[in-house]
């Protein structure tokens, strides 16, 4: 019986803790949690030769869940995952690279006529000095909704004055298409 219930089971409280985790186990969609939360209910039932087994998993596993329990309760059992690496950019620099997107290359002096991840990059490192990669700025992009707009020119087959209005607007926005 794991000791942070036996002691309680003389006082009453362990029934509490019982039932804390039954409600969890229940509800739960981690299922790791759940496992955890199982391993301990288990151990309070006198089972201690088979849980590992029967959970797919080591006894030493066991152990540990169990000593996460006792030192911390139901928050113990809860997976807690580092925070991982501090961003590129900076969330201080989002407005000024929301505002680009925005604005367009054209508008920020970039001979091009759509934003893509990598001339973002060159860009933020021409104007802010920071180096990221088109990795970094696909990411910062996603966290902030914004998908970069790449148009589609349709040439009309049956229509010549749009075919070439069309090739117009395209020459416009790009040196190369001229070609």
């Amino acid at each position: 019986m794991s000791a942070g219930l036996k002691e309680h089971d003389r006082t009453g409280a362990g029934e509490k803790q019982r039932s804390e985790l039954k409600s969890c186990f229940r509800t739960t969609e981690d299922r790791r949690l759940r496992e955890r939360c199982q391993a301990v209910l288990m151990t309070s039932r006198g089972r201690s030769q088979q849980i590992a087994e029967d959970l797919g998993t080591t006894p030493r596993n066991i152990q540990r869940f169990l000593a996460c329990y006792r030192a911390g309760g139901l928050r113990g059992l809860r997976i807690q995952w580092a925070p991982g690496r501090t961003p590129l950019i900076p969330e201080g620099l989002a407005p000024s690279i929301l505002g680009w997107v925005q604005q367009g290359p054209r508008a920020c002096g970039v001979k091009r006529a759509n934003w893509t991840h990598e001339a973002l990059a060159d860009f933020l490192y021409r104007q802010m000095g920071i180096r990221a990669r088109e990795t970094a700025l696909g990411d910062f992009c996603r966290r902030h909704g914004v998908r970069l707009y790449r148009p589609t020119y349709h040439f009309l087959r049956a229509d010549a004055s749009r075919q070439q209005q069309a090739r117009l607007e395209l020459s416009e926005k790009t040196p190369s298409a001229s070609r």
